[in-house]
């Protein structure tokens, strides 16, 4: 029942501030003046070697007669070093110079600058370009794990109980918490790991690791598709890790990465990079899919930083993803890279430190195009509205209001989650090769507070919507166990209860994609009100 993209939704390309740079230039031409709009400027590997081509509507002025290539660190907001090439000014222009992989002069995550000395001062032509091919230094590349869409979150201390197998999960979402990794180790079972990368070593701590590695490791071998959670907690750990605008005391469950200071991006790209190594060929359990971030869009929430406005605040995320991606990529080429989104898709209320997904993804997206575009994909939460009612379809009327069928809608659920899909086979919003971009539902849950079966119609009605949209490459429902502090708030998720014991749930999600999920369908549509699936379902 697959159908071609929707493409009529349009979204309008939003316009991206010009980046000032101001300083002293590297090799004392003067200081920077205010970056210039003209050039289009992209950066890409090939070999050893960085290409880098820069076009523009006309040859820009210059006093010498050329151009000059610049690579700037993603915390430099100056021209600090020496120029690494020239080419004579004019409409279009082309640089070489060496990538440098694996060193202290690494040019991996550097923003590329081009250049013309006007009036004795460096200009900058463009607001900085960054390598859109990473994957071309990869050594691995693996086979994915993709075996179905049905996913749970699971609970790692059910690993060997023989539950994962039974219910047939084919995905999980674990969080990984990065300062957990940093520092050394104070276990003499697990001794610190010494890591060097690009010429500088760092520290990680075994038994973290060890934790890590004996999860996914046990994972890989059921044949689960891994998706990993690369989260920012400030939990002084890791301290350099906190971006210098989020030390205000603010308290938030997480933080914003650095990248504003050369001791923060540094260990974030080292980090990343041994984790994406280590998870990559299956030694130690394979991650497939990395997210950078939960629900950014709620920066009070999950993503603090103290930056108000959309675009300086996606911007600077933007920066933390572009590391985490080079550092994935370059480690796995077959990983995928995500955001995350939580469901409040197009309220457009002023609310403070909360955003809309759509705004987000649409500021994302331009930012990231104007940076040179790369195959970033997009992590949603459509849980029910309210979150504490399963059976959404006898819900307030207020809540049904704001659940629509159109790109309007104020909230994304897995009943009109094709909305998304249509709206991420906008033209604008597609993938570098012209591909509509991953799509990975990793939180959808349904309390039973209710009563297990109406939570039951709501996930067999939800994972039909998933399995019947080829946009969606997996749903991931949440979890395999309640928990005491969510029940509290009235969020029974789990299929199991707090002491072990199976809910009504546990049979259903098992039936999601077997051999009885007929039975399971019949018996939602008639609790929905429906007598077949075509009233219900919206197929993509």
């Amino acid at each position: 029942m697959n159908l071609k993209c929707v493409r009529t939704l349009a979204a309008g390309i939003l316009s991206v501030a010009v980046l000032v740079l101001s300083g002293a230039a590297g090799d004392g031409a003067g200081k920077v003046q205010a970056a210039g709009s003209g050039m289009a400027v992209t950066a890409a590997i090939s070999g050893t070697d960085v290409h880098v081509s820069a076009s523009a509507a006309k040859a820009p002025a210059s006093d010498d007669g050329m151009l000059y290539l610049f690579a700037e660190p993603v915390y430099s907001d100056t021209i600090t070093t020496n120029a690494l090439a020239s080419a004579p000014v004019g409409a279009n222009a082309a640089f070489v110079t060496p990538l440098n992989a694996n060193s202290a002069d690494s040019r991996l995550y550097s923003k590329f600058i081009v250049a013309a000395l006007q009036g004795g001062q460096y200009v900058p032509l463009n607001t900085g370009a960054y390598i859109i091919n990473p994957e071309a230094i990869a050594n691995k590349t693996f086979g994915r794990t993709a075996t179905g869409k049905k996913g749970l979150i699971i609970d790692p201390s059910k690993l060997n109980n023989g539950e994962i197998t039974d219910l047939g999960v084919k995905q999980t979402a674990l969080v990984l918490p990065v300062s957990k990794f940093i520092g050394p180790t104070e276990d003499s079972v697990y001794p610190t790991i010494n890591y060097t990368y690009n010429g500088r070593s760092y520290q990680f701590n075994g038994l973290a690791v060890a934790e890590y590695d004996n999860i996914f490791s046990k994972l890989t071998g059921m044949g689960v598709q891994i998706t990993a959670q690369l989260l920012n907690p400030n939990n002084g750990r890791a301290p350099q890790l906190i971006h210098p605008l989020a030390r205000d005391g603010f308290s938030c469950q997480y933080y914003v990465f650095n990248t504003a200071e050369k001791d923060g991006a540094e260990y974030l790209e080292a980090t990343v990079a041994f984790l994406a190594e280590r998870y990559s060929d299956g030694t130690h359990g394979r991650v497939d899919n990395w997210i950078v971030g939960n629900e950014v869009n709620k920066r009070h929430e999950w993503n603090y930083v103290a930056i108000n406005d959309l675009n300086a605040y996606v911007n600077e995320y933007a920066e933390g993803f572009r590391i985490c991606y080079n550092a994935i990529k370059s480690r796995n080429a077959n990983a995928n890279v995500y955001i995350c989104m939580d469901q409040q898709w197009d309220r457009n209320r002023p609310e403070a430190g909360k955003y809309d997904s759509k705004d987000f993804i649409d500021s994302f997206n331009a930012i990231v195009s104007a940076g040179g575009n790369i195959d970033w994909g997009l992590v949603s939460h459509p849980y029910p509205v309210p979150l504490t009612w399963a059976a959404y379809w006898t819900g307030d009327a207020y809540y049904k209001n704001l659940v629509k069928h159109n790109v309007s809608t104020a909230y994304m659920t897995m009943e009109n989650i094709e909305v998304m899909t249509d709206y991420m086979c906008s033209p604008q919003l597609l993938s570098p090769t012209g591909q509509v971009r991953s799509i990975l539902l990793t939180e959808v849950g349904y309390t039973t507070t209710q009563g297990d079966d109406y939570a039951c119609a709501a996930m067999v009605l939800g994972y039909q919507q998933a399995a019947n949209n080829q946009h969606i490459d997996g749903m991931i429902m949440a979890g395999q166990t309640d928990h005491p502090v969510e029940i509290a708030q009235g969020l029974a998720l789990g299929l199991n209860n707090v002491d072990g014991s199976h809910k009504g749930t546990y049979e259903c999600f098992k039936q999601l994609d077997g051999p009885n999920a007929g039975t399971y369908i019949q018996n939602a549509l008639a609790l929905r009100g429906a007598s077949d699936l075509s009233q219900v379902v919206y197929p993509r």
